[in-house]
């Protein structure tokens, strides 16, 4: 028998992008003694963004979760290191800063640059997008070299990053966006198991064109 400080199974949870409501109403149907594994990209696009962020960390703070590193939690931080908006666009584009402003962003700069870029269980890794396949190393940004070439050297690896209608499985991967900001659902997958639990989004923000450019925005 597992002691109580080591849960029997785990939710990883899609890409929140500031649907608050989603992930709240989310939580009230996952299991309490379960672990949950936030998967990135909970900041930007959505309408509720500090609102999920400090329902995310509530959850690290309470030991429930871990908050994986995606790449709009990467490329926050970074822009906010190069300065403030005034001699750094970026900024002025990103969504969180707008809603945020620059104050309150700052204050979550230092708890954002502690989140992890993986998280592992047995026979399975959740990483925010996958893993460069010259080096394994995780990227934040990675699609098709990855699908591609991804061997199950780490088992069963369960990602977000990439917004679809449903969750997909492309051999040892599983992917879990399921669009909660673009009018689809917020999805919690369960790697133990392979259940899966979906509650709708918030669908205020417009999807995104399947194009280099837009796949990259900020």
């Amino acid at each position: 028998m597992l002691p109580p400080s080591q849960p029997s199974r785990h939710w990883v949870i899609g890409d929140v992008h500031g649907c608050a409501d989603a992930l709240q109403s989310l939580l009230e149907r996952l299991p309490t003694g379960d672990r949950l594994v936030l998967c990135g990209d909970v900041i930007n696009r959505g309408p509720q963004i500090e609102r999920a962020m400090q329902l995310a960390w509530s959850l690290v703070q309470e030991g429930r979760a871990v908050w994986l590193r995606g790449n709009h939690e990467q490329r926050l931080l970074e822009a906010l290191g190069r300065g403030s908006w005034l001699c750094n666009p970026t900024l002025a584009g990103c969504e969180t800063y707008r809603q945020l402003g620059d104050s309150r962003c700052r204050m979550w700069q230092e708890r954002l640059d502690t989140l992890p870029l993986t998280y592992a269980g047995e026979g399975w890794l959740a990483t925010h997008a996958g893993f460069n396949p010259h080096t394994w190393a995780p990227d934040l940004g990675i699609r098709l070299p990855f699908w591609q070439a991804y061997d199950g050297r780490f088992g069963d690896v369960v990602i977000g990053h990439t917004p679809a209608s449903k969750l997909r499985r492309l051999n040892h991967i599983v992917m879990i966006d399921t669009g909660a900001c673009y009018g689809g659902s917020l999805t919690a997958y369960c790697p133990e198991s392979g259940a899966t639990i979906s509650v709708p989004g918030t669908g205020q923000s417009q999807r995104p064109r399947a194009s280099r450019a837009a796949l990259g925005s900020f």
